[in-house]
């Protein structure tokens, strides 16, 4: 940590999702560099929390993890928070209408863990196919019985806590779980429909659907595995539908992007408001 100082000025990016936030403070680059940005970028520091998706956790809750995540990056840059010039948070749950939750909640880690669970509880009743997702998911978890999964669930029946199971459906998928493998793949089918959804809703490939348009490719699930790659898979599946889709990976991770913005948000106030 370094030394406090009055006199850094800073700025903070926030990523906060379903299963982890993420804070970054960055120092206040002259407005004259906006446009050629050092590599690497300086970040003065950061820090992770937990959940801050309000409907996963409730507004109270999201709002003490993102207090607690600003205040653990502020201190790990050892500034105080009168340094702060401006702030862009990113977060996940804000502003979707009832629908668009359900889907993102499919899109997401929490839908796709929810789906192992479901197959867990239908393979032991005898309703659905045996699967290793039994054996995994109850070791990852300490539990004896899927019996013991209804109270699990019901003790803390939250998103993040749910979707941290993830790892565990792509570690069984990889190790040739047909379930599992199928829960992965009605997921990128999901997600590919969504994207396919919003592309006409915008008529962003234009009229014969060929057109060219950005993807931006951005969430912990679409990472690359051992062999499963969610986001490969998402890709393939848009550019089947639309060809000309150009597939973007971020060059930095979402909460430095997050700062960014703020950078370039008060930039634009500053020279809006007559100031250099």
């Amino acid at each position: 940590m370094g030394s406090e100082s009055d006199e850094c000025q800073v700025i903070l990016g926030v990523d906060g999702g379903t299963t982890s936030t993420v804070c970054v403070c960055m120092p206040l680059l002259p407005f004259s560099d906006i446009h050629i940005l050092p590599d690497p970028l300086p970040i003065l520091g950061r820090a992770i929390a937990g959940c801050s998706n309000f409907n996963s956790v409730g507004g109270d809750v999201a709002r003490e993890t993102l207090e607690k995540v600003i205040a653990e990056a502020l201190f790990d840059a050892g500034v105080k928070q009168s340094a702060v010039k401006a702030v862009c948070l990113g977060l996940s749950g804000v502003n979707n209408s009832k629908d668009q939750e359900k889907i993102l909640g499919w899109l997401s880690g929490y839908g796709i863990a929810a789906q192992a669970l479901i197959a867990v509880m239908r393979a032991h009743d005898g309703r659905g196919p045996q699967t290793m997702l039994s054996s995994c998911i109850l070791q990852s978890l300490g539990l004896s019985s899927p019996d013991e999964l209804i109270g699990w669930t019901y003790v803390d029946p939250s998103w993040a806590r749910i979707a941290a199971l993830v790892p565990v459906v792509v570690s069984c998928a990889e190790d040739g779980d047909d379930i599992a493998d199928e829960i992965l793949h009605n997921a990128v089918q999901e997600l590919a429909l969504s994207v396919r959804a919003v592309v006409q809703r915008l008529h962003l490939a234009g009229e014969d659907g060929k057109g060219s348009f950005p993807v931006v490719m951005v969430g912990g699930v679409l990472g690359a595995n051992k062999k499963w790659n969610i986001g490969n898979e998402v890709t393939n599946s848009i550019l089947k539908t639309y060809p000309g889709a150009c597939v973007i990976r971020p060059k930095v991770e979402p909460a430095v992007g997050a700062a960014l913005l703020a950078l370039n948000f008060l930039m634009k106030e500053t020279v809006a408001n007559g100031h250099s």
